[in-house]
């Protein structure tokens, strides 16, 4: 059995301070280039080359012949802000003020009415050529680029402010291991959305940097998911664990003749990947890496790796999500004292568990959910006193958002009744799944909520196989 190396440390002056550094040496960053710059450079030399296609359509563009508006705006100067189509219009409304929006592009054949349309875009973009009258600005890697908004595990969403240096030095980082020969070569197969940072920087922008092409899928259906990676010859596959779920379960995977897919990795991501789904896939599609890993909006998107260092760029130990990336650091802080804590201690373990296995948020497929923001609509109810939203496991999305209410004396309505009142208010992702009412909220002496005992009640009432409702 091979040794692990240890994991490199530095202490500060105050000996409370553990951070962590990676094992692997330091990649340089480019200090001159624009994210836009880097990802495109040498795009010329790949001009023919497909960089994406349409998984339905098979309409296919060309590194000569595509665009795509986020990095058109950061190559201008402007901040790109992706909203989730499936939002309802008030939160829609609230991340545009909350940007400070002067422009909204959507897509599509609906106009709608203050924003541009894609097409009209192109076309403007088209009349006006290059021989504009409008002087190009200067583009520093130090202007903010991207205002994505987190999931909102820790309260309600919020914009992420990334400048330029950020996202191409996180792809320096992520894209270390790849080597001369892979370029040109990688097939990605593009479902996470790209108003997400996985999908724009860790799926889109990651492919174009190494000139590979990006099969879009809007939206996920298993015969088409099938279909494109047999078809589009996908190698390489980011989803998230139900998706993993539908491969290893659904009866539909055996209507395809598996022999011909290439695929060679997929990467796990947003949730985590039950310890029993991996050996089921990997006896169902032998030969294909599963690659987990961990990141967040605010570190530019990925922040650990799957390769180990110890056996070159090989995957690291199952159930593992890896490695720190080169030129990273990283610290796990105990939430109560604020103190970083140190390796291999039952603290670590614990509190590392809950806090990236189990966070105080909702899943839906890749989608997070904040329980602030639910909590916050609950409340607005005027026969609701007190409300908190905790998640609960749910074996086809992973967890769902579930609900316990303090209603007043007087209030008439149903479960069913708030539970369609919060649907009404938010996209279909985030509605409330399952709702009970409940006398008090728990509170510790100083105030927090109780979630854990919450929860534990839940799970003890309901059993452990929760259903979507």
């Amino acid at each position: 059995m091979e040794t692990p190396t240890p994991t490199p440390m530095q202490h500060s002056e105050d000996e409370d301070e553990h951070v962590f550094l990676s094992k692997y040496p330091p990649v340089p960053v480019p200090d001159n280039l624009t994210l836009p710059e880097f990802v495109l450079q040498d795009a010329e030399l790949y001009a023919d080359n497909v960089a994406f296609v349409e998984a339905v359509s098979g309409k296919s563009y060309t590194y000569q012949q595509y665009g795509i508006v986020a990095l058109g705006i950061m190559a201008a100067g402007g901040v790109f802000s992706g909203a989730n189509p499936a939002s309802h219009p008030s939160e829609i409304m609230k991340q545009a003020n909350a940007a400070n929006a002067k422009l909204i592009v959507t897509n599509g054949e609906e106009h709608i009415e203050g924003a541009t349309n894609w097409d009209e875009l192109l076309e403007a973009g088209d009349r006006a050529g290059t021989d504009t009258r409008f002087m190009k600005e200067e583009v520093l890697q130090s202007d903010l680029c991207a205002l994505p908004f987190s999931s909102g595990t820790t309260g309600i969403s919020k914009g992420v402010m990334l400048i330029h240096r950020n996202l191409v030095a996180n792809l320096c980082s992520s894209l270390f291991s790849v080597g001369p020969e892979m370029i040109g070569e990688v097939t990605t197969l593009g479902l996470i959305p790209f108003f997400h940072t996985y999908g724009i920087a860790g799926i889109c922008c990651a492919t174009l940097r190494n000139k590979g092409k990006v099969v879009v899928m809007i939206r996920f259906d298993l015969r088409t998911f099938l279909n494109a990676l047999i078809t589009q010859e996908v190698t390489f596959a980011p989803i998230v664990p139900p998706i993993i779920l539908a491969l290893v379960k659904n009866p539909i995977v055996d209507e395809f003749d598996l022999s011909k897919l290439k695929l060679r990795a997929i990467m796990t991501a947003a949730a985590p990947l039950a310890p029993e789904l991996l050996p089921s896939f990997e006896n169902k599609f032998p030969g294909v890496q599963v690659q987990e890993a961990y990141g967040l909006t605010e570190h530019s998107c990925i922040t650990l790796t799957h390769g180990d260092p110890v056996k070159g760029h090989h995957t690291a130990k199952k159930n593992s999500v890896g490695f720190i990336l080169p030129n990273l650091e990283l610290k796990f802080i105990n939430p109560d004292t604020g103190r970083s804590l140190p390796k291999n201690t039952l603290e670590v373990t614990k509190r590392t568990r809950r806090r990236l296995i189990e966070p105080s948020t909702s899943m839906d497929g890749y989608i997070q959910v904040a329980p602030a923001e639910l909590e916050a609509i609950l409340l607005t109810h005027s026969s609701v006193e007190d409300a908190d939203v905790v998640p609960l496991p749910d074996e086809e999305v992973g967890e769902i958002p579930a609900a316990c209410v303090v209603m007043n004396p007087n209030a008439k309505e149903s479960e069913r009744d708030i539970m369609d009142y919060v649907a009404s208010n938010v996209a279909h992702y985030k509605k409330v799944r399952v709702l009970q009412f409940v006398d008090t909220i728990p509170k510790s002496p100083s105030g927090k909520i109780m979630r854990r005992l919450l929860k534990d009640k839940m799970m003890e009432i309901l059993g452990k196989n929760i259903s979507n409702t």
